[in-house]
């Protein structure tokens, strides 16, 4: 008996010890499941530092959303702390605004983009509404940035950790998996959120964000052979009816329900369920991250025992505390070798190559291929473009895939008031490639107190010479003192009255242009330039008509333009400079005996700011009448608010429309401009001008200077600028109101 029971407990010790054995040698893989969930999704990383500080290794990530981010960056080789110093440094509200800076676009831009605050496409001859907020190409500059190191990495599976993150097909509704191809394509699929984000398209896949169908994918990450799932869960729930107070909202509630579907299966197929505190916070709260990232961190403390025991249990290298990637392990420096381009049916290689600044052999600094990248997205041409640099021994090589705008035409719509055109609705219509390839056609059309239209015909060929036909009709009225020299007859001596004028001017240009890096452009031309000034007069007891100008003018021109204003108005940095040359060579029907005559002018103007809030911009303007110009209605005249002056006009602080001519001029101004909070300013302006028939021919400065101040007070709104001015000259005693409202057109 005692036999036996010996080589009982003999075989009972040896099946523990192997047991134990097995155990000692048994390496657990952990996966780790990151859902989606906005700005709340910094809590991940604040899970992150706890899991490295444990020793637990990861060996597979599954992501939606903001958990494809961070996901896809942790699996991708960087540490928790470097995620912290991402997140926090980037402001991604920033990035979900997608505003192109103004220095990325063309010259035709600049001088006409700020004129619409509203913009929607016509399909099929439908009016319709833009698809998201944003394109989404500063996020995906972004993580293209931050994933350089791995562009050549097509499968997830051997990236520093496993990856997959999940999207949404668009036209199906059906879950996708994007366990390969690029993987900063794939993060932007995964966190293209409806209407904020454009959508993203994948080997003919219209992807959205993947937490409509599976925001929490741990399904799909039992699949991968792990044996302890570590879930995070950072998403909301469903909002009560009082909540349901915007559009927004709604959205995200009918997005909902979807997303909170079986959620507690899920919850218990999670070893270890963390739920971090965000009851306070909502998916775009991302000023707060640096407390989103704290929530992270206080409920992975809490399970610091847990955590420890599961690190103890696993063997091999562990993959976590790792810092083998440098945040700017980009190449800053780079050999352009060779560039492939995809997907640009109606724009040449030239035409994109030129907005990118590339040239092949040349090095370029990443910073300056992101300005390339800029200035491409801005066109509006592209919904989406994508980039990859696959580094070679000779250089890099890089590949672009451009995704073409399937609309366009478009129609835009402004609205205005000033003191001389009074109210205007602006309607414009778009059509961009409707013969050429890089060509468009713009039609603006002025409905208010002073009809108004300028249509655009521009091929766009960047540096190359380009070609433009433009034509114009202006018309205002406005008030001059009389004198003999415009009055004639009907002049009465000693007269200081006022007499109305009406003014038209309609002109036709046809003009080539060339462009270098957005910021210089040459401009050569011919015009024919039709105007009318009249008043009416009583002769005879008749109101008849007095025409003070006639006339067709046939002119040729020559306009140098540099331009790097960081913003269209309220300027906080650049200069502006332009020459212009004009001469007048025929007239048709003219009142008076006509003899050829030019005309010079010039504009310097360079702003800078101080403190981010006290900006100095100091503006110098001249011109000059070369030959005899018998016709007085094309000397120079100075007065008023305006920025959409044409011809000859220049405002001028202290005095109306047009109070000083003469053939010659020159004008400083000095504006001291403070922003007393964002988008709001208070200016101060002081402006001083000679106005003399022979300015230039005597040199004579400094005998006759008039001048004028203003003070203003001015704010930036979704309409554009918004002003109002005070404005006095010592030299005449007048005090003027001036009033702007919306963009100047």
């Amino acid at each position: 008996m005692k036999k036996y029971l010996i080589v009982i407990i003999f075989f009972i010790s040896n099946i523990i010890f192997a047991q134990q054995e097995q155990q000692q040698n048994t390496d657990i893989k952990v996966g780790l499941v990151l859902s989606g969930g906005g700005a709340k999704g910094y809590a991940h990383v604040g899970v992150l530092k706890v899991i490295e500080q444990t020793g637990v290794r990861i060996d597979y990530i599954a992501g939606t959303s903001m958990g494809a981010i961070v996901g896809g960056l942790y699996a991708a080789g960087y540490n928790a702390h470097q995620l912290d110093s991402i997140l926090t440094v980037h402001d991604f509200s920033e990035l979900t605004n997608d505003e192109s800076p103004r220095r990325a676009y063309s010259f035709y831009q600049k001088k006409n983009k700020g004129k619409y605050a509203i913009s929607l496409p016509i399909n099929k001859w439908k009016v319709g509404l833009p698809k998201s907020i944003s394109k989404g190409q500063s996020l995906f500059n972004l993580l293209s940035q931050l994933t350089e190191h791995v562009h050549h990495v097509k499968d997830f599976s051997k990236l520093s950790t496993p990856f997959f993150c999940i999207a949404t097909g668009l036209e199906t509704g059906e879950e996708v998996v994007l366990d390969n191809g690029f993987l900063p394509e794939a993060i932007r699929a995964s966190s293209s959120f409806p209407t904020v984000y454009a959508p993203v398209e994948i080997d003919g896949k219209i992807l959205v964000d993947g937490g409509i169908v599976n925001n929490y994918p741990i399904d799909r990450l039992k699949s991968k052979g792990v044996d302890y799932i570590i879930g995070v869960d950072v998403q909301g729930k469903l909002f009560d009816n009082d909540k349901l107070t915007s559009a927004p909202l709604i959205l995200m509630q009918i997005v909902g329900y979807q997303m909170y579907q079986n959620l507690s299966e899920k919850i218990k197929m999670t070893d270890l369920y963390l739920k971090p505190d965000i009851s306070t916070y909502n998916n775009f709260s991302f000023a707060l991250g640096k407390k989103i990232i704290k929530t992270g961190e206080d409920i992975a403390s809490e399970h610091i025992t847990e955590l420890k025991r599961i690190a103890s249990k696993q063997k091999g290298l562990n993959n976590n505390n790792k810092d083998n990637v440098n945040l700017n392990s980009y190449v800053e420096n780079r050999v352009i070798i060779k560039v492939e381009i995809m997907g640009n049916e109606n724009y040449t290689n030239h035409y994109c190559l030129d907005k990118l600044k590339i040239e092949i052999g040349k090095t370029i600094i990443h910073k300056e291929f992101i300005k390339g990248i800029d200035a491409l997205s801005a066109t509006g041409n592209f919904e989406s473009i994508q980039y990859r640099f696959i580094h070679e021994i000779e250089g890099v090589k890089v590949e672009i895939k451009l995704i073409e705008n399937k609309v366009s035409t478009f129609v835009k719509l402004g609205a205005h008031y000033d003191d001389l055109y009074k109210t205007g609705i602006l309607v414009n219509f778009t059509k961009k490639h409707p013969f050429l390839k890089n060509d468009f056609i713009s039609a603006d059309f002025v409905i208010g107190d002073n009809l108004r239209y300028n249509i655009d015909y521009f091929i766009d060929n960047g540096s190359h010479w380009s070609y433009g036909i433009n034509t114009r009709y202006n018309a205002f009225n406005f008030a001059i003192f009389g004198d003999e020299e415009v009055l004639g007859p009907v002049f009465t001596p000693g007269s200081r009255l006022k007499i109305p004028i009406k003014y038209s001017d309609a002109t036709t240009q046809f003009y080539v242009q060339t462009t270098f890096r957005n910021k210089f452009a040459f401009q050569v031309g011919a015009e024919y330039k039709g105007l009318r000034a009249s008043t009416d007069v009583i002769v005879d007891n008749q109101k008849e008509k007095q025409f003070f100008e006639k006339s067709g003018y046939g002119n040729l021109y020559g306009k140098l333009t540099f331009d790097n204003y960081t913003e269209d108005y309220f300027p906080k940095k650049g200069v502006y400079f332009e020459a212009n040359y004009k001469t007048y060579l025929i007239a048709i029907h003219s009142n008076n005996n006509f003899q050829p005559f030019s005309q010079l002018y010039g504009k310097l103007s360079y702003a800078h700011t101080f403190f981010d809030k006290l900006t100095i911009h100091f503006t110098e303007t001249a011109g000059a009448t070369i030959g005899s110009n018998e016709n007085v209605i094309n000397n120079y005249a100075l007065g008023g608010n305006n920025e959409n002056f044409v011809n000859t006009f220049e405002k001028f602080y202290g005095y109306d429309i047009a109070d000083l001519r003469a053939s010659s001029y020159i004008k400083s101004e000095l504006i001291i401009r403070y922003e007393i909070f964002k988008n709001n300013y208070i200016s101060f302006t002081g402006n001083f001008a000679e106005v003399e028939d022979n300015l230039w021919d005597n040199l004579d400065f400094f005998q006759n200077i008039k001048s004028g101040y203003a003070i203003g007070y001015g704010l930036k709104t979704i309409i554009g600028p918004v002003e109002l001015k005070y404005t006095w000259s010592p030299d005449n005693n007048e005090e003027i109101w001036f009033v702007n409202i919306g963009y100047w057109f």
